[in-house]
């Protein structure tokens, strides 16, 4: 029903294609990167299963989306100096 009215919307007022573009651009990339941030190593789901996930990760998994400065294929520690 929604979809209808948006389509005739968008063929009464062309100027809202792209509105309407750039709308679902923004919600399904909000929508993959909350469901990769579900499927993460840090997410527990079933607490008697797996209740610590986290440590079963190699030191040279990258944790972070992005990583400029760290080059974790070189990454040899297996944890921090106490």
């Amino acid at each position: 029903m929604i979809f209808r009215t948006a389509a005739e919307h968008a063929k009464k007022h062309p100027g809202l294609i792209p509105q309407f573009f750039f709308i679902c651009l923004g919600m399904g990339g909000a929508s993959m990167y909350l469901i990769r941030l579900a499927k993460g190593p840090h997410v527990t789901w079933n607490k008697n299963k797996n209740p610590e996930p986290w440590n079963n990760l190699d030191p040279t998994y990258q944790y972070k989306f992005v990583a400029i400065n760290t080059d974790y294929k070189n990454l040899k520690k297996e944890g921090p100096d106490f």
